[in-house]
Order: structure tokens, then sequence, then C-alpha cells
């Protein structure tokens, strides 16, 4: 029988956890990237957690060998990665923001998608299998916003990272299928952090405290299904 192994960042909660949960349900494998663990997950017999700080880069290469050497490539009839993680954070004007701050965000948000991805691809060029990308984007990556400077540029990088390895891939021998997904605005942590802020820390903590209230926030299990389904 064949197998499907997904490789996805930020399974401790939020989509990566409902991506994670949906997929184990469906019979595939999952090796999850993330900080923290999820009990649930880490007790099912398909799914292998990998302990991991993205804003480090120094390991990710080694991390995706280790990754790649468990799943049998012969086995495999897919093997994915989705570039899940991401940090809302800091949200605040730009000047009020170190150097830090901005590094650790961009970090974790842009730079180690990049990586992740350029490691996938090459050490899974010799798989016979069909492969796939997915960077998780969002509608701040388009439109402006004050006090999230970092948060939007790095979904602006996402989304013309994909659309420049979506071209490079075009001419590869083995191409990797390779897409953004936007998931609109999600019942996750980071809209709870933002709408957890002060008006006088986050200009725009009310609208975020407005779209939840008003039941505007999707649930991060449906949202999880609907990426899924782009897969086919």
């Amino acid at each position: 029988m064949r197998t499907e192994h997904y490789i996805i960042t930020g399974t401790s909660k939020g989509i990566g956890m409902q991506l994670a949960e949906v997929l184990l349900e469906r019979g595939a494998w999952v090796h999850g990237i993330s900080r923290g663990t999820h009990e649930p997950l880490t007790a099912h017999s398909q799914y292998t957690h990998y302990a991991y700080d993205l804003s480090d880069h120094t390991g990710i290469d080694e991390l995706m060998t280790r990754i790649l050497a468990q799943i049998p490539a012969q086995e495999a009839e897919i093997v994915g990665l989705i570039n899940n993680a991401a940090m809302v954070e800091p949200l605040k004007p730009i000047d009020q923001c170190n150097a830090a701050e901005i590094s650790h965000s961009l970090n974790i948000s842009l730079v180690a998608p990049m990586i992740l991805s350029s490691s996938f691809i090459r050490h899974s060029n010799a798989m016979n299998v069909r492969r796939k990308i997915v960077n998780v984007s969002s509608a701040s990556g388009q439109y402006p916003a004050p006090a999230m400077g970092t948060y939007c540029t790095a979904k602006a990088g996402i989304n013309m990272f994909t659309q420049c390895l979506a071209t490079e891939q075009g001419s590869a021998v083995n191409p990797v299928e390779v897409l953004t997904f936007d998931p609109g605005m999600v019942d996750t942590e980071l809209q709870a952090v933002a709408r957890g802020k002060s008006e006088a820390e986050f200009a725009l903590s009310t609208l975020f405290s407005q779209a939840y209230e008003a039941g505007q926030l999707q649930d991060a299990r449906d949202v999880a299904e609907r990426l899924l389904a782009q897969l086919k």
C-alpha cells in the first residue's frame, strides 16, 4: 500500500495541529516540527515529533535530512512539506521594535520556510514520489497594516518566494508542486495575541476583537480541511 508523508511546521497548536490531526485520521504519516508538543498527536503511532526552534537556522538542513531518512521512498506515494509556522509579534510600530525582535520574527516566518524548502527539495530529489510544498500565507501579505510591519513583510515575502519557487520548479527535471494558501481569519492563538493587546499597544486590537465577537473567525479544523482539499 502506497503511503503519504507530510512534514508540517507548527504542529503544537492552531492550523498546524489540525492539519496533523486530519491527515492522521486519513491514514497519512505526519512528521511535526515545533518547539512544543501536543499529547494526542505524540501518542499516535503514525506521528513523529521533532522538537526544534525554527529561529535557529543552523540545524534545519540536518533536521530535514533526518526526517526524510525516516520516509521509505519505495512505499511513499506523496511526500509534502507544509510551511505553517509563523510569528505575529512584534505588534507595534517599527521604530518601537528592536533588532532582536525584528530578526526573530522574520527568521521564523520567512527565512525558516525558505531554508526548509531548499533543504526539502535538495534532499528529496532522488525520490521517485510526488512532492509538494505548501506555504501558508495571509491577506496581511497584500494589505499594509500599522504596527504589523514584520508580519506583513514576512507574508509578502512568502507570497513572492512561492512564486519564484514555482517558476524554478516549472523547468526542473523532477519538479515539486508548489502552492500558497491563504487561510483567512482563523480562531488561533495568533488572533488571541492580537486582540489581547491594549489599543495603546496595538491600534488594530479593537478590530481583531470585533471580528472575534462577531463570529467572523473560522474554525482551524475547517481551514485545515480546506487546505488539504487543494492538495489533491
